[in-house]
């Protein structure tokens, strides 16, 4: 029997949802407590925004090269060496995606605990983590109505937001979104560095259709018109709410403060309103969740199919879904939930992540270097300018991260080191070599 595939428009739903979930709507809070000149702030998401268009491009080259799911995972085994590729997933298992989910479900426990005081935040998270779990270890239609559902409200919700904050606004904040003396300085600064960890934390996602490509229908043709116009529709919309938060909002208000979404409706709404607006903008972090709990668990399913130790993880259903690995990455984000705060998980994945990607988007050029006759369905446009571009910012990024965040390098470290342990391990009691190809 043919399983089912999933048809584009659900893997940019995939990648949509994926994207649109904690970061833009907690992070302008971090921004605001070194930056204050509203056109700085508005260039953070033009250029996380440009640094997530030039990472999809590229990746589109390589998942139409080497189609086969496991994002990062799948592409460093092919291109550099299979611990590389090991490590990679290791690192987008526990941390790409549980805890994203995590993050994601704290910020809607947050937000509707706003609404509604009385409830647990956490276990509100822990709430939606079981719930998001359950709906998608059954049938394949099931899960993809699931996400199409919620992701196409989340697009709704998010314009209706904007509109009416315009509309309504009585009295929009004295914010210049032009240039003035001093902004070109400003976005060359470290502060500017460090707060395009949170922005391209926001846009993290954009690579999640890479990690289900062998269930994508017609995939290789298919790929880069998923990833570009994903990635290209977030965008808008992420500044389209930037600017929507700062233009009803006082900056000192929002200033290290994670429900930017609740104060900027409290200015507009009143106080029952914004507890309304509240509820509504939780409810668009239920498929952030759900796109994380179908795109991350085919990582662990990938590994398990590649190191027999961990065969188990590849195990599917009659529908082809990997529900043990499913089952495995939403009790990793619930652990996350319950010992971590919100603050670390963010800086600390976003740190790894980009980190991870940096491996991926340079190996364009190897696979280029060393391959020059393999398919490519779709060769990057305007290469070689993307996947520089895209390498020059995370570079300048994560440096300045280093400097002044060192624990955060120096945890990423550590599980680079844990990651080699284990591959060694699996290696040593494994019984078959990992695939290197479908």
């Amino acid at each position: 029997m043919t399983r089912a595939s999933y048809q584009p428009t659900l893997a940019s739903a995939v990648i949509i949802a994926n994207m649109i979930g904690t970061g833009v709507f907690t992070s302008l809070g971090y921004q605001l407590l070194d930056i204050n000149s509203g056109f700085v702030l508005m260039m953070l998401w033009v250029v996380g925004g440009i640094t997530a268009l030039c990472g999809a491009l590229t990746y589109a080259e390589l998942g139409s090269a080497l189609p086969r799911s496991g994002g990062e995972y799948n592409f460093l085994t092919r291109i550099y060496h299979p611990m590389v590729g090991f490590i990679s997933g290791l690192i987008s298992a526990t941390i790409g995606f549980a805890a994203p989910v995590a993050l994601a479900a704290i910020t809607f426990g947050s937000y509707l605990s706003a609404a509604f005081p009385i409830l647990s935040s956490t276990w509100l998270a822990i709430g939606l983590i079981i719930v998001v779990t359950i709906a998608h270890i059954g049938r394949r239609q099931r899960s993809s109505n699931f996400q199409s559902v919620f992701t196409v409200t989340k697009i709704g919700l998010i314009v209706v937001f904007c509109l009416l904050c315009g509309v309504m606004v009585d009295e929009p904040q004295a914010v210049n979104f032009l240039p003035v003396a001093g902004d070109g300085a400003l976005m060359l600064s470290s502060a500017f560095a460090v707060s395009l960890i949170y922005v391209n934390y926001a846009y993290t996602g954009w690579n999640s259709v890479t990690y289900l490509i062998s269930e994508v229908d017609d995939a290789q043709r298919n790929l880069p018109k998923i990833l570009i116009t994903s990635t290209l529709t977030v965008m808008v919309l992420y500044v389209a709410l930037n600017f929507t938060f700062l233009l009803v909002a006082p900056m000192e208000a929002m200033e290290g403060q994670v429900e930017v979404g609740y104060i900027a409706a409290l200015h507009v709404f009143g106080e029952t309103g914004a507890s309304a607006i509240s509820f509504v903008l939780s409810l668009l972090l239920i498929s952030t969740v759900s796109a994380m709990t179908i795109a991350g668990p085919r990582v662990l399913q990938v590994i398990g199919e590649d190191y027999s130790v961990f065969g188990r993880l590849a195990r599917k259903n009659e529908d082809g879904i990997p529900t043990l690995a499913i089952l495995v990455q939403s009790v990793i984000a619930m652990i996350f939930v319950l010992t971590s705060s919100f603050q670390s998980i963010l800086l600390f994945s976003g740190f790894i992540l980009g980190l991870n990607t940096i491996f991926a988007v340079g190996g364009i050029f190897v696979l280029r270097w060393r391959q020059p006759d393999l398919s490519r369905p779709y060769r990057t446009w305007l290469y070689p300018l993307p996947p520089l571009i895209y390498l020059v910012l995370m570079f300048w990024t994560l440096f300045f991260i280093t400097k002044s965040q060192p624990r955060e390098a120096f945890i990423a470290t550590a599980i680079i080191i844990t990651g080699m342990v284990v591959y060694l391990l699996a290696k040593r009691f494994d019984i078959k070599r990992p695939k290197t190809s479908d």
